[in-house]
């Protein structure tokens, strides 16, 4: 009997009691705004600001609406201005070019590596081209670049990093945390991420000035100093009637949901790697199937999972795809013609005009993607790769059936 996987691809662990207790106190007095406070009292956004900077080792930290809201407010902060080129790499979702899009400056895209990190040739080729000063890295799927090799290389072209670390909180590159490489980095707390509070966002900094604007930029108003994990009221005294408000913070309900939270990525992590490294022995050796590498320096957080099916024509990933979703496996697959659900290719984002991106667009033609809940367990992961082992077996002899067409005729 044919096996079929009856699980939830979607469905997360339960907020933390505490969380949850945190959160009905927060209703209970009604004091959501993140500045709405009574004498005494520290916001519990404030308070997550700090405690997250003490996580990643931030001197400055900022809790926003969303992890675009926070990439958004990096790129204002580091004063791009509308029609400045920003790179950024072609593999990534839609957020990423949405953010640069949504400051009026425009994308420019780089080739992905077949190890889906960016690839550092092109980017100088893009950089020199196009004269951009900034860099938006996606560390898209959790997969890390070599990030001493990039800092080196944007060093000496002179970009300003951001680094996208939707997929990485809790993941280290030869021991220093994601988001620790650039000037700022930007994190999510969006439902599939590590951290759970429906929407959210994170922005740290080392740099005072980039912070105060930040700050401001969130929509603090005057009330800067009620930030812990800012800098000193003097840093914003030059920037306070210069800097706009762009209304993006996060409020005490999400931040209080978020802070028991902190304290369970290590965790998380450690259960990630089990699931993820299940999946990689189970799918081990599957003909047509390239798995990943993962290098030695990269602390991972294996949150999902993908694998490359090179050289495959569209119609056999598609009928392998349809053939593991009719048994109960949801997979995405960046190569498809039209967008599906949260997924998007660089090509389909006409706003941006992308140039034609002849390596990527391999890569990414036999790209699959699953997302990995910690609400799976070991024996599911197992599950899921002999299904998948057995479909890509299937779509190889339906593809050796197919008829082949006959001449035509003088």
């Amino acid at each position: 009997m044919t096996e079929r996987f009856t699980g939830s691809f979607t469905q997360q662990e339960p907020i933390p009691e505490a969380g949850i207790d945190a959160a009905m106190a927060v209703l209970r007095h009604g004091r959501l705004h993140r500045y709405n406070t009574v004498a005494g009292e520290v916001a519990e956004t404030a308070l997550l600001e700090e405690e997250f900077a003490g996580y990643v080792g931030a001197r400055y930290c900022l809790a926003l609406a969303s992890g675009g809201a926070a990439m958004a407010c990096a790129l204002r902060a580091l004063q791009v201005q509308p029609g400045e080129p920003v790179l950024s790499n072609a593999f990534t979702l839609a957020p990423v070019p949405g953010a640069i899009a949504s400051i009026g400056a425009r994308p420019v895209f780089v080739e992905v590596t077949e190890d889906l990190t960016i690839d550092l040739a092109h980017l100088e080729v893009q950089a020199r081209a196009s004269g951009a000063k900034v860099l938006l890295l996606s560390h898209m799927r959790g997969h890390v670049c070599d990030m001493e090799a990039l800092m080196g290389l944007c060093d000496r072209l002179g970009l300003r990093v951001i680094e996208d670390c939707a997929h990485t909180m809790g993941a280290k590159w030869r021991g220093l945390p994601s988001g620790r490489h650039g000037a700022i980095g930007c994190y999510s707390t969006q439902t599939y991420k590590h951290m759970n509070s429906g929407e959210g966002g994170f922005l740290v900094t080392d740099d005072a000035e980039l912070a105060a604007r930040a700050v401001l930029l969130s929509g603090s108003y005057m009330l800067y100093a009620r930030h812990r994990a800012a800098p000193g009221p003097e840093v914003f005294e030059a920037l306070k009637l210069e800097v706009p408000n762009v209304s993006s913070r996060m409020d005490n309900l999400r931040a209080a949901i978020l802070r028991p939270q902190i304290a369970l990525l290590e965790d998380r992590r450690a259960r990630w790697r089990v699931l993820y490294r299940g999946m990689e022995a189970g799918l081990a050796g599957a003909p047509g199937v390239r798995l990943i590498p993962r290098p030695q320096h990269e602390d991972y957080v294996g949150s999902s999972f993908q694998f490359l099916l090179p050289g495959w024509e569209p119609a056999r990933v598609a009928r392998f795809v349809a053939g593991a979703a009719a048994r109960g496996v949801e997979l995405k697959w960046f190569g498809a013609a039209d967008p599906q659900g949260f997924t998007s290719r660089y090509a389909h984002w006409r706003y941006a005009r992308p140039e034609v991106l002849p390596q990527t667009d391999r890569v990414l033609a036999g790209l699959i993607d699953m997302r990995l809940p910690l609400t799976f367990s070991e024996d599911d992961v197992a599950q899921i790769a002999r299904i998948l082992c057995e479909e890509v077996a299937s779509a190889a002899r339906a593809e050796q059936l197919e008829p082949v067409a006959a001449p035509a005729a003088d």
